[in-house]
Order: structure tokens, then sequence, then C-alpha cells
């Protein structure tokens, strides 16, 4: 297979990590290992787990978003750019470990995602601490709190009762077959749930590098969206939606709203935008633009990095900011996006 920089090494544009959010030490440490000469999986394994550790916004690892129980699970997801494995867990309890169980189940399983508490077992047989408990003081007190406003806001729809904690059935007698097909349905613009996302209690660590060989991973990790329903499970763990990679190409991390956005595989988009030749800063901006069409009150964002570490970002309904490490900086910079229903421009905040 042809090396990154047409088989001359490192041709001064990688090594590379490229992050959402200022997760400035996350990057740091994994450029701690690329610049070392340690692989991208490996990169991205310790920049992940390095947000993991610093409960990163509250919403990367352990004791952050609560679900509709109080508990609080994890989703992961690891991809190599080479060799198109993927290794991702989802809803995983008791173990706070998130990327290191997804690379464990990439490479040393034949499947792609492993779920629930199933995960947990597989992650704590493989050597992983655990069982533990994940939450903390902080998102106990937080769940507490939402129980007393009676469960709002949270991601039901078309149930009764309306204003309550719940147990929840259909609104009326609904047919399912008739009536889920609304006046808005029919002329093709949706309510979205991102009334209920924004900065501190939706954010996603998606991480991108190029190794010294060209070598292209991605990784992501997430305690998922607050008061989120049991049993959900965003983009964080789907391959194309919060992450994907090809060394032929680049790569692609994306945040926001995951429950709209997976429905679009943004990134897997904007990989195969810039295979046919566009530019990452058009690529990252026609992918969120499909899901605006569709959904004009979602809010979400990617950064696209192609083979040659030309990196750029786009969102929807919110500022988004990114994070850098290349050869030519000293540290870490971080890059803030506006809004393309805004200015679309992009600024560097050194």
């Amino acid at each position: 297979m042809q090396v990154l920089g047409d088989g001359d090494g490192n041709s001064g544009k990688y090594p590379i990590v490229v992050s959402t959010w200022p997760f400035t030490e996350a990057v740091r440490a994994a450029w701690r290992i690329v610049d070392s000469g340690f692989s991208a999986v490996d990169a991205v394994t310790e920049g992940c787990s390095a947000c993991e550790e610093l409960r990163c916004d509250g919403t990367v690892g352990p004791g952050g978003s609560p679900d509709e129980s109080g508990e609080t699970t994890i989703d992961a997801l690891i991809m190599n750019g080479v060799t198109m494995e993927v290794g991702a867990v989802a809803a995983m309890r008791y173990v706070k470990d998130g990327i290191k169980a997804a690379r464990l189940v990439m490479e040393h399983t034949k499947h792609t995602l492993l779920v629930g508490e199933k995960a947990s077992a597989f992650a704590i047989a493989m050597g992983l601490p655990g069982p533990t408990n994940l939450s903390s003081l902080e998102s106990i007190e937080k769940w507490g709190k939402w129980k007393e406003n009676r469960c709002q806001p949270n991601f039901w729809k078309n149930v009764e009762p309306l204003h309550s904690c719940g147990p929840y059935h259909p609104k009326g007698n609904m047919d399912l077959g008739v009536a889920a097909c609304s006046q808005e349905n029919l002329m093709g613009i949706i309510e979205s749930s991102s009334s209920h996302i924004g900065l501190h209690n939706h954010d996603t660590i998606s991480m991108a590098a190029i190794d010294k060989m060209g070598r292209v991973a991605v990784g992501t990790s997430t305690n998922g969206a607050t008061f989120k329903i049991p049993g959900r499970v965003g983009d964080g763990p789907i391959a194309g939606s919060s992450a994907y990679a090809d060394d032929e190409v680049g790569a692609c991390g994306a945040t926001g709203d995951g429950d709209i956005m997976m429905r679009f595989l943004p990134c897997y988009q904007v990989v195969e935008s810039m295979r046919q030749g566009m530019e990452p800063i058009l690529a990252a901006k026609d992918a969120i633009s499909r899901i605006a069409r569709k959904f004009p009150d979602f809010v979400g964002a990617v950064v696209a990095i192609n083979k040659n570490g030309v990196h750029a970002g786009a969102c929807y309904g919110w500022t988004f900011q990114y994070s850098v490490r290349s050869p030519g900086m000293e540290d870490v910079e971080v890059f803030t996006v506006q809004p393309l229903n805004s200015s679309c421009n992009l600024i560097c905040n050194k």
C-alpha cells in the first residue's frame, strides 16, 4: 500500500493530531505518542483515554451525563484507516475506559460493536478495571435536580403524561400505521431534539491522527446525551457518523446532536467528498448543510483533515472549536468556526 506523502516518509505535514473542542490536554497526550514514532491508533487511544481520565466537560468518561435512571454509561469507537477495522462499545456499564475497550474489540474480535452489560463483561475479561460505579457526586446531584423538575426536559415525544417522570405510554389512541405521518413530515422539515443539546451536556471527543508514516486513525469517546432514555446509543460508536478514516483520503470527526447526525453519516460523507476532490472546508460544509436542510434546528459540527494535513471545520446551530497540533506548532492551537447560518468564517485563536 502506498504510504502517504508519496513514499517519502515524513514530509513535514505530519504527524498531526486534530480533535473536536478545546480538549488541549487530550491532544497533547496524543501528540506525545505520535511524535515519538508510535502509530496513529496508539495516538488516538492515548488522547481519548486522557480525555476520559480528565472527564472533559463532564461529557467524556465516567462521572457525567446521567441517563433517566441516574446512571452514566459509555460509548466509544476506534477506527484504523489503513485496515478499515473498527472496534466500538455502546451503552457500556461499569467500565470507565471506553476507548481501550473499543480497541480491544477491534484487535481481539472479528466483531465491530459490542453493547451493554455484555460489552462490560468482555472489557473486564480482557483486563480492564471493573466493575466500577461510573456515577459521581456531580452526576447524581444533576439527576436529582432534574427529577425535582418533573424530568424536564427529556427525549420523549407523543407520549402521556407530558409533564412528569412517567411511566409513559403513547398519546391517545395513536394508530402507528396512519397517525405517525404528520403534516410537518410531509413538508420534509422535521423537528429535532436539539433544543436539549448544547455545550457541556452533549460533547464528544472525536480525534483524528496521522502518524509519521502517514497512517490515519480516528477515535471517539462520550458518555452521551444528558438524561437520555436508558439504552440509547448515539453517534459516538457508529463508524461513519462520529468519525471515519481512510489513509488514502483523510479523516473526519463529529460532535453534536448524535440522534440526528447519525442518520446522515456525516463523517463518511466528508471523507467520500474529499475522495472526489473536495477541499476539507467544502466537504465539511457540504456534510453539515445536508443535515440542516432536513433539520433546521439541529446543532452539530464536523472537523475534516485530508491526507496532506489540511484541516477545516463546519458547524450549525452553535459556535464550534477544534484543536490541532502539527510539526509547525509550538503547542496545541484552537480554531474557532462560526456556524453556517452565520458568517461561515474560520478564525484561528492561538
